[in-house]
């Protein structure tokens, strides 16, 4: 796929102004969005999603169009992932419900920054060193293994890191909020207030999230176009997804082991075309591996479908079981 200059700049300056009056309508009313607000922007967001990759399906076939699709699924269901952790943050700094959607925002700005700097560094290497597949398959397949065993993250077990409690030592910090401010004057001194403190832990815990993300998409497409744009396209409207799950994402105590099978099954896929195109010399006496099989992008995006299909319902179906089951012994 060859991406001209021109359709670089056009994509970026097109996202850029999504991102920014996205910027300017948070900014100028801070607010807990409605069912309703929320439905219509995570719509707007999908369908403009979905449109794009019809796009590239008219002007660069089904087989660009299909990566394009099984990436922004893949990086959808971790951006997913990452509104559990998001949702631990916010209970623990106790931020007030109207201030959590510009928290969301700028911690949506961070990821992007992040995410596009690693995009960079990941086509650069896998550019010069095809070996770098290995590494990007078996640290996902590492990352399969912990997901499946840890499931999804609880209150009780969030660790601040060190940057998290340096802040708290070193910065005068003060004890409540003063609106969405990261600063605040009291008795005639400027302090921090525990705002600055929450997007340190959001800023982070982006930081740890890209660093999955990022081989993950790599293990579906190489392109950079494709890699950024589903990127892009997986962290908008997140906020507001956010808002719209609210307590189902409780409910979806079995999204851990589908992503854990997602992120296996593309480090497994990354590890089978790093042996195709193998030039490792102490590996095969440097040559490509003839019996790894090539695996399909129909077959990927079916294998991801399928298995976050799978996990959703089986969440549900559980977690409405379990609510009958507790319902029942009340009762009795």
């Amino acid at each position: 796929m060859n991406v001209s200059g021109l359709v670089w700049a056009v994509t970026l300056i097109a996202l850029t102004a999504i991102l920014v009056f996205d910027l300017l309508v948070i900014g100028r009313r801070p607010h807990e969005p409605s069912v309703r607000e929320s439905s219509l922007w995570v719509g707007f967001y999908v369908g403009l999603a979905l449109l794009f990759g019809v796009g590239l399906w008219f002007f660069g076939g089904g087989k660009v169009a299909g990566e394009f699709y099984t990436g922004w699924l893949t990086e959808y269901s971790l951006s997913v992932d990452n509104l559990f952790v998001f949702v631990i943050i916010m209970a623990r700094f106790a931020v007030p419900r109207q201030y959590q959607q510009k928290v969301l925002l700028i911690g949506i700005v961070l990821a992007l920054i992040m995410r596009g700097a690693f995009i960079a560094a990941g086509a650069a290497l896998i550019s010069q060193f095809t070996w770098v597949f290995y590494i990007f398959g078996a640290f996902l397949i590492y990352t399969a293994i912990n997901l499946a065993r840890q499931g999804e993250p609880d209150e009780d077990e969030f660790t601040e890191n060190v940057l998290i409690r340096w802040s708290r030592r070193a910065l005068p910090i003060s004890q409540g909020y003063d609106g969405a401010k990261m600063t605040t004057r009291e008795y005639g001194k400027r302090l921090f207030t525990p705002m600055l403190i929450v997007m340190i832990a959001i800023g982070t815990t982006d930081l740890i999230f890209a660093l999955d993300s990022i081989p993950a998409i790599f293990g579906i497409t190489q392109e950079p176009y494709l890699v950024f744009t589903a990127n892009v396209f997986a962290l908008m409207g997140l906020r507001q997804l956010y808002f719209l799950l609210g307590g189902l994402l409780n409910r979806l105590i079995y999204l851990s082991t589908g992503l854990a099978v997602v992120l296996g099954f593309i480090g497994v896929k990354l590890m089978l075309e790093a042996l195709a195109e193998n030039n490792l010399p102490f590996l095969n006496g440097g040559e490509h591996v003839g019996w790894a099989p090539h695996i399909p992008i129909w077959l990927s995006l079916t294998v991801i479908l399928g298995t976050l299909a799978v996990a959703t319902v089986a969440s549900l179906v559980k977690s409405s079981r379990d609510r009958r089951r507790e319902l029942l012994a009340v009762k009795h």
